[in-house]
């Protein structure tokens, strides 16, 4: 028999994530000499690279890569609980937010339950929703928003999770904290509400809503955050959530041993500690933000204003657009996948950055027109 035929049937039908190409994979497809000559805005990671802390920590970390890490990630978990104003119980680590994901998968879903997403949120909520044979209630967003009103009437007693990613990708918008907190009033004790923060510390302080405070409250709820964006580690693939201690003793018991990386760990501490790195980040972002809005005003595309180091904007044949911008060197991101096939997603880079992927843009666009 074949390995297709010895599988659980409904395996080969599980859907796949499309991420962002790396530098190296378009290099080779298309030739170029040298990986140097490609820029990728297609990932949301951080131009800035990562925190100078951080690399430092990582590089005296290293000479101890031969004895396992902390499974526990006690001291970051310390760390995070200062930082946060929360209890180390209620804190969790994993390899990425993709990781803690598949946690809530594990505690909570079944084929006799089922999850609430928006149907242009992050697809991953999907992906491991059918992981684990749960159904999935897709609600429209309103505006590239989140449509709260909706995903509460949405609700059966099958519920079992909704998920809100707050600012959302790919469309980086964001719901307030009058709309979470009247949401977050209305929903049913059966369900457990997962906000995905994973941009959330690219704000300022004053423009972050607090749904730290749900889990303070022991509410139902569970925050997603990552080291991946804000502190530029992603490479590393660190994640954590923040939930009452009940929910956070049963994900630790779906945790496999040793999930996070001692450099990870010794990394994240130190980028904790950076406020000023994460300053620059936020500047870099508003500004490059302001210049990619701005430019798109000027060309007469549609984009939606976001909230992240991203935007996304319409361009027509969204597919067609990502082919020619990468053959040019530039890897930005089609949103076919995400039913916006005249879309595409571009990540903030750095000044120079954006001012190439703008002018390759123009260029393509151009073409396209002409054909």
């Amino acid at each position: 028999m074949t390995f297709k035929e010895l599988a659980r049937p409904w395996v080969s039908g599980l859907g796949v994530y499309e991420p962002g190409r790396p530098i190296e994979d378009v290099a080779r497809e298309l030739g170029f000499q040298n990986a140097a000559d490609i820029i990728k805005l297609a990932s949301n990671e951080n131009a800035l690279g990562p925190s100078p802390k951080a690399v430092a920590a990582m590089k005296k970390a290293a000479s101890q890569m031969h004895l396992y890490p902390d499974g526990g990630a006690f001291y970051l978990r310390q760390t995070l609980s200062r930082k946060l104003n929360v209890s180390p119980e209620q804190l969790i680590t994993g390899t990425g937010s993709n990781e803690l994901i598949e946690f809530i998968g594990h505690v909570f879903l079944d084929a006799s339950t089922g999850i609430i997403m928006a149907d242009k949120a992050f697809v991953v909520y999907k992906l491991v929703a059918d992981l684990f044979r749960a159904h999935t209630v897709m609600v429209p967003m309103k505006n590239f928003t989140h449509d709260l009103e909706a995903m509460l009437q949405a609700i059966t007693r099958d519920t079992r999770v909704v998920f809100i990613a707050n600012p959302n990708n790919p469309t980086g918008t964001m719901v307030n904290q009058t709309a979470l907190d009247t949401f977050m009033s209305r929903v049913p004790g059966h369900v457990v509400v997962v906000f995905d923060e994973a941009y959330i510390e690219l704000l300022q302080p004053e423009d972050q809503p607090d749904c730290l405070r749900y889990v303070r409250e022991r509410r139902n709820v569970i925050v997603l955050r990552t080291f991946s964006k804000t502190y530029g580690l992603a490479g590393l693939r660190l994640g954590y959530a923040i939930a009452p201690e009940d929910c956070i003793a049963l994900m630790q018991r779906v945790r496999q041993p040793f999930n996070t990386t001692a450099m990870a760990q010794a990394a994240a501490m130190a980028a904790l500690e950076d406020n000023e790195y994460v300053a620059k980040t936020r500047l870099m972002m508003r500004d490059g933000l302001d210049f990619l809005e701005d430019s798109f005003r000027k060309m007469k595309l549609d984009y939606v204003p976001s909230s992240a180091n991203f935007v996304l904007v319409k361009v027509g044949a969204g597919r067609q657009v990502f082919d020619s911008m990468q053959r040019a060197g530039v890897i930005v991101r089609p949103m076919d996948p995400y039913g916006m096939p005249e879309y595409i997603r571009i990540t903030v880079g750095t000044r120079a950055e954006n001012r190439r992927c703008l002018s390759v843009l123009k260029t393509v666009l151009k073409s396209v027109i002409s054909r």
